[in-house]
């Protein structure tokens, strides 16, 4: 019986679990004969470990013999509320889940009460090993984690302390890596860490994301497709400046975690940056590459937060021309500065964040709008469905998954594009 993986969270996860599955399987979880369901949980909000709990209750009601082991970062950082419930079998640390031996309980994988939580202090981890998949299952792009953890102390962030501190795969690792995936038949690879724009600071000659980034390019020419997860604008370098302006296999699509657009707030949070920042630098990509797309992570609600200084957040989104929003109601995280800070009532954060979201809303129709007439590069992930070079989903009725195929946008349903396969691809003027 196959193992199943529950994942919630971030493009890292999805990688790390396959790694999972892999590690997993080879200690033997697949020969149970009632099955064993792993959950890779998300600790980023309070409704995120909510909803890993409730997943976790539905899956042992429909599975009553199943063996449940519980990981991830809400595992690494609350082991205690994991083992409180009846339904879990194990718990597993950030480190423990990639390793075979993690998976190697007692005979029918029975466990006792001191045995049931094996969670290790993640700040005394001091490298990501490489590990190596060959494909990650159900999805049409791969994903490569070049980076872990992150060394930076944001006063509403739990993830440091589930992830540890910033640590990163030595460049030949990641290069042959997906050497590995680009020989199974992958077209597109996404890069992804917690803190991706740190990448390097840890490794011999301290290498930047930018040389990484352009050594990929190099060595791996057939490629077709780079793109980078979340990254820190402020942690930009010259030579990911240059790879953007220059390397048109590197995706127009940068996601910003900006989580705020208010200079207070952005202090109060513990950020590097300050909005002027923030539009300096989409304002200098765009200059490199016109055809950039710009996403974000924006917190509303946050402690102290005035109706003036979310304006500034509000605004931020028209003024750093922002077409993929993500946006968080701020969620107190117990053992963070900022659950200490004066609260707001939660119907205004809710508020907020709806505000927030009918403004993203409203600037992604306007993006798909811009891209009607336009001939793109779309790269299929399911029957139907597939994504442009910027990011945008589109409806298309051929291609396999996996395939990147020409097409003409014809229109848009406010959700999606819509686009008609070119039959001649010579005449293709846009990726």
């Amino acid at each position: 019986m196959a193992v199943e993986i529950v994942t919630f969270g971030c493009r890292l996860n999805t990688y790390e679990s396959e790694v999972m599955r892999r590690e997993a399987e080879n200690a033997g979880l697949a020969e149970l004969r009632d099955g064993a369901i792993i959950f890779n949980t998300c600790a980023v909000t309070a409704e995120a470990v909510r909803q890993a709990k409730q997943s976790i209750r539905k899956a042992r009601r429909e599975n009553p013999n199943a063996r449940i082991i519980v990981t991830g970062c809400a595992a690494q950082t609350e082991p205690a509320s994991f083992s409180e419930m009846g339904e879990v079998d194990l718990i597993l640390g950030n480190e423990e889940k990639l390793k075979a031996n993690s998976y190697r309980a007692l005979p029918d994988f029975g466990v006792n009460d001191t045995e049931k939580v094996r969670v290790n202090d993640i700040m005394s981890v001091t490298e990501t090993a490489s590990h190596m998949v060959d494909a990650i299952e159900g999805r049409a792009r791969a994903f490569v984690q070049v980076q872990n953890g992150c060394d930076h102390r944001c006063t509403f962030c739990i993830i440091p302390f589930g992830r540890g501190n910033s640590r990163s795969v030595p460049m030949g690792a990641v290069i042959d890596q997906i050497k590995r995936l680009t020989g199974n038949g992958y077209a597109e690879v996404v890069l992804s860490g917690v803190d991706l724009t740190s990448y390097g600071a840890d490794l011999p000659g301290a290498p930047r994301l930018g040389t990484l980034v352009n050594k990929i390019l190099r060595q791996v020419p057939e490629l077709a497709r780079l793109r980078l997860s979340s990254i820190d604008s402020i942690e930009a370098d010259e030579a990911l400046f240059e790879a953007l302006a220059n390397e048109k296999r590197l995706m127009p699509h940068l996601h910003l975690s900006l989580q705020a657009g208010d200079d207070m707030i952005l202090k109060r949070m513990k950020r590097r940056h300050l909005r002027d920042d923030s539009i300096r630098f989409c304002e200098d990509v765009r200059r490199l590459r016109p055809d950039i797309v710009f996403g974000a992570d924006i917190i509303a609600g946050f402690p102290t937060e005035t109706e003036d200084m979310f304006q500034n957040s509000l605004r931020i989104v028209e003024e750093c021309g922002l077409t993929h929003l993500h946006v968080f109601p701020y969620s107190p995280r117990k053992g963070t500065p900022a659950a200490r800070m004066p609260q707001l009532d939660r119907s205004t954060i809710k508020e907020r964040a709806a505000r927030l979201r009918t403004a993203g809303n409203a600037a992604y129709k306007q993006h798909l709008q811009s891209l009607v007439g336009s001939h793109q590069s779309i790269l299929v992930e399911r029957e139907g469905l597939g994504r442009t070079a910027g990011f945008a989903l589109a409806s298309i009725d051929c291609g396999e998954p996996g395939e990147i195929i020409p097409v003409r946008i014809t229109g848009h349903d406010d959700e999606r594009l819509i686009a008609a396969r070119i039959t001649n691809p010579n005449h293709v003027r846009a990726a």
